[in-house]
């Protein structure tokens, strides 16, 4: 069984999946936020092809710590994914996480034109990895 990681946004929703072990946290791709049926037939797919028993939400906060109106946006979208899907579902912060991705894909040579997607699955990505880092110690 592996964990699927969802970075929201208004646009796209960044995806990761990890392996199975749940060491690795592996950018997957995005899915568009609109039209939101859409969104939810390939979520389906995907946790049913992955074998997903756990779905990690990028939960957005200030840094203070405080939640805004990104927050209660995600909170919206957990409780409308609650009415049709069964995986059990967690909220992880995910502070600074498009930033890194955005960091990280410069530093990899890709230009601010191609990152659109990858900034969004590889946000999904760090959200994920620090997740499973937490639960394994390190």
């Amino acid at each position: 069984m592996r964990i699927l990681a969802l970075d929201h946004g208004t646009v796209r929703i960044g995806v990761a999946i990890s392996d199975e072990l749940k060491m690795l946290a592996l950018p997957l791709e995005f899915i568009p936020s609109a039209p939101f049926a859409d969104f939810l037939v390939r979520l389906k797919q995907l946790l049913k092809e992955k074998e997903v028993d756990l779905i990690l939400i990028g939960m957005p906060r200030n840094m203070d710590g405080s939640y805004g109106p990104a927050a209660q946006k995600v909170r919206e979208f957990i409780a409308v994914l609650k009415e049709t899907i069964t995986v059990p579902m967690k909220t992880w912060d995910e502070r600074l996480t498009s930033v890194q991705a955005h960091r990280l894909l410069g530093e990899a040579g890709i230009k601010a034109k191609e990152r659109k997607g990858k900034v969004d699955r590889s946000a999904a990505a760090i959200l994920l990895q620090s997740y499973l880092d937490s639960q394994s110690g390190i």
